[in-house]
């Protein structure tokens, strides 16, 4: 376990072809069932103090307590997906830390001298930031609020991942309104 935020929670791959990707992790890997979001709704999103409206395709599925998360960026907007793949880069873009105490662990995250490089919300309790500092080419840390909606969706992916028999492998987001 990481000394910094807990445990690393989430591994964040950026692809070119997400359903591929879904293809491959749950076929090849035995990962899933997957959930697709084709447009992921980030509110509030930043990326060096700028607002954008940024595209977004998602997927999420957990192998045990690590949960995988498949990205592909559909329009333009500058990201640091964006940055990522114009390096030539595919793969692990970033690790995930979770919190329920966001502005406390961001706060000692900027303390020991991490720059917010890109922020937004998905839902409520949906705050992320994802941090300028790189430690290996391309990978960086996102710091992720998972209470509420976000942290009942991602605890039911988790669940759905349990004893998965390959079966519906990939599967809708779940409306966050609902959770």
């Amino acid at each position: 376990m990481s000394n910094l935020l807990g445990p690393i929670r989430q591994l964040g791959i950026v692809v070119d072809d997400i359903e591929a990707g879904m293809k491959h992790w749950s076929e090849v890997m035995g990962v899933g069932p997957w959930y697709y979001n084709p447009r992921v709704p980030i509110v509030d999103y930043t990326y060096d103090g700028v607002s954008y409206e940024p595209h977004n395709s998602v997927a999420l599925a957990n192998s045990g307590a690590m949960q995988v998360e498949l990205i592909q960026t559909r329009n333009d907007v500058p990201s640091m997906y964006r940055d990522f793949k114009e390096k030539g880069l595919r793969g692990l873009q970033h690790v995930a830390f979770w919190t329920v105490d966001f502005d406390a662990d961001l706060a000692m995250m900027q303390e020991r001298g991490f720059t917010v490089k890109m922020s937004g919300c998905v839902g409520q309790n949906g705050r992320f930031v994802y941090f300028a500092e790189e430690h290996h080419p391309g990978t960086c840390i996102e710091l992720s609020e998972v209470m509420g909606p976000k942290g009942r969706m991602f605890d039911m992916i988790r669940a759905a991942s349990e004893g998965w028999s390959g079966s519906d492998p990939i599967r809708p987001f779940p409306d966050l309104s609902t959770l």
